[in-house]
C-alpha cells in the first residue's frame, strides 16, 4: 500500500503543482476570467487520464491468459520507461518549471481560448496518462484487493491538499529535495513493477526461463503472511523470482539509481572546466591588454 500511496502522492503533486502556478499566474496578470477555458482543460484531461485507466482495467478481462499476461507485461514496461524519464525530467527542471509553464501559458493567452484549454489539458493530461498506466501495473503487481487502489487514492487526496496549501501560502518546501526524494523512491518501485512485467512475459511464453528460479524462500516469508504482504506492497517483492526477473531488477535499480543520484550539472569533465577557465582567463588578459594600449594611446 505504502508504494501506491507514493506513486498517488509524487504524480498527483506534479499534477496540483502545475494546476496551481497556472492559476496563480492567470491571476496575478489579471486574467481570472479566464480561469474558466483553464479549468475545463484539467477536467478534460482528468476524464481522459480515468478513461485511459478503466480502459485497461476492463479491457483486457476478456483476452486468454497469454494474452493478458503479454499486454500486461509489455505494458509494465512502457509504463517504467515513462515513470524513469519523468524522474529525470522533473530532476532537471524542478527549479525552473515555474518560468516554463508561464511562458507556454502567455503563447497561449495571446492565441486564444482554445489555445488555453489545449496548453492546460496538456500539461496535466500527460501526468494523468502516466499516473493511470503506472498504478495499474503497480496494483497488478501488488495483487489484488482494497489495499494498493486505497493506497494511490490516499495519495492523490494528500497532493490535492498539498497543492491547495502551496497555492494558498500555507506551506512551504524545497520541492528540488522533495522531487529528489520521491524520486529515488519511486525508482525502487519501479525496479519492482519491471521484474513483474518481466515475469509476466515469462508467463507468456515470450521470455524464457519461468522454471528457472533464483531462490525460492516462500516458507521463510509466505506471500500470504503481513510481512510478505508489506513487503510486496512496498517494495513488489516476490519471493521466488527467476533467475531473469532478478537480473533486469538488479541491473534497473543499480544503473538508474546511481545516474539518477548523481548531482545536476556534474557532467562537466576537468578538462572541459580546465579548457573553460583557460579561455576565460585568456578573454581577460585580452580586454587588459586593449585597456592598456587605449589608455598608452590616450
Amino acid at each position: 500500500m505504502f508504494s501506491n500511496y507514493l506513486i498517488g502522492l509524487r504524480e498527483g503533486l506534479e499534477a496540483s503543482l502545475v494546476v496551481c502556478i497556472l492559476i496563480a499566474y492567470l491571476v496575478k496578470t489579471g486574467n481570472k476570467d479566464r480561469l474558466g477555458p483553464l479549468w475545463l482543460g484539467v477536467g478534460l484531461a482528468a476524464g481522459l487520464s480515468l478513461a485511459f485507466g478503466a480502459g485497461l482495467e476492463f479491457g483486457t478481462r476478456q483476452l486468454t491468459f497469454e494474452a493478458q499476461e503479454a499486454i500486461g507485461g509489455s505494458l509494465s514496461i512502457v509504463a517504467v520507461g515513462l515513470v524513469t524519464w519523468m524522474v529525470f525530467w522533473m530532476k532537471r527542471t524542478a527549479r525552473h518549471l515555474k518560468t516554463e509553464l508561464h511562458g507556454k501559458l502567455d503563447a497561449a493567452l495571446a492565441m486564444g481560448t482554445g489555445a488555453l484549454v489545449a496548453t492546460a489539458f496538456l500539461a496535466v493530461g500527460r501526468e494523468g496518462l502516466e499516473t493511470s498506466l503506472f498504478v495499474w501495473r503497480s496494483v497488478k503487481a501488488a495483487g489484488d484487493g482494497a489495499g494498493p487502489l486505497t493506497g494511490v487514492l490516499l495519495g492523490i487526496a494528500t497532493s490535492i491538499v498539498l497543492g491547495w496549501l502551496f497555492y494558498r501560502g500555507a506551506l512551504r518546501i524545497d520541492l528540488a529535495k522533495f522531487f529528489k526524494w520521491t524520486g529515488g523512491l519511486l525508482v525502487v518501485v519501479a525496479a519492482g513493477v519491471l521484474a513483474y512485467g518481466v515475469h509476466d512475459l515469462q508467463e507468456a511464453d515470450f521470455l524464457p526461463g519461468l522454471s528457472n528460479k533464483a531462490f525460492d524462500i516462500s516458507e521463510t516469508i509466505p506471500p500470504d503472511s503481513w510481512y510478505g504482504t508489506l513487503l510486496k506492497g512496498t517494495f513488489n517483492f516476490q519471493p521466488d523470482p527467476t533467475v531473469f526477473q532478478l537480473v533486469v531488477w538488479a541491473l534497473y535499480l543499480l544503473v538508474v539509481l546511481t545516474l539518477f543520484l548523481v548531482p545536476v550539472g556534474s557532467g562537466r569533465s576537468p578538462a572541459t572546466t580546465s579548457a573553460t577557465t583557460t579561455a576565460a582567463a585568456t578573454a581577460a588578459k585580452g580586454r587588459d591588454g586593449d585597456d592598456a594600449g587605449r589608455q598608452a594611446r590616450d
